[in-house]
């Protein structure tokens, strides 16, 4: 299968390459990449800022975003199937997005939604993750009156971790807040 490698590090250490499609483990789903975004984190592995605490081994492929259509699954895999459009940012040592297939843990994976094409799908998880980083990992858990940037109301998003996250670790959505701390959410 045709993918982008990582042949050493470096801006000119990239090349397009035959390698072989990856093995299934038994708890890997098998995609075949519709779209893989690239974004600032692909350039910095590129180009070595992280070989001290991410140890590939060269070559490797490159890409951490992805988007496509299960073609295999893992026989401990349970909740996938092929054919299932699905989105995914798989985990570090395990990347390899910028190729035909790439086999990742079925935890790294979640079902495309159904309001977003495979193109834009593939766009979300980094960015998606790093919004969780600094909603959830880095925003103060309690916090003075006024605005809390852990405040998210926005019709259509109760399902999105960026909307549950808050709920779930004791934020407050903006409409109890402005009718009160102890306000119960309307139905």
């Amino acid at each position: 299968m045709k993918a982008f490698v990582v042949e050493q590090y470096g801006k000119d250490g990239l090349r397009a390459a035959d390698v072989r499609q990856p093995e299934v483990g038994d708890g890997d789903v098998l995609v075949k990449v519709s779209a893989a975004s690239v974004n600032p984190l692909d350039k910095m592995v590129r180009d070595g800022e992280f070989k001290r605490l991410l140890k590939y081994r060269t070559p490797f492929v490159l890409g951490h975003d992805v988007a496509g259509v299960v073609t295999r699954v893992g026989s401990a895999v349970r909740g996938f199937q092929v054919g299932d459009e699905v989105y995914a940012r798989p985990r570090d040592l395990r990347i390899g997005t910028f190729a035909e297939y790439i086999a990742i843990d079925e935890d790294d994976v979640a079902p495309k939604p159904d309001s977003l094409t495979l193109h834009e799908a593939a766009a979300v998880p980094l960015v998606a993750l790093a919004a969780w980083q600094a909603l959830v990992d880095r925003a103060p858990k309690t916090w003075p009156e006024g605005p809390h940037p852990r405040r998210l109301r926005r019709p259509g998003v109760d399902r999105h971790p960026a909307r549950q996250a808050p709920r779930r670790d004791g934020g407050h959505d903006r409409e109890r807040t402005e009718r009160g701390a102890g306000a119960q959410p309307r139905r």
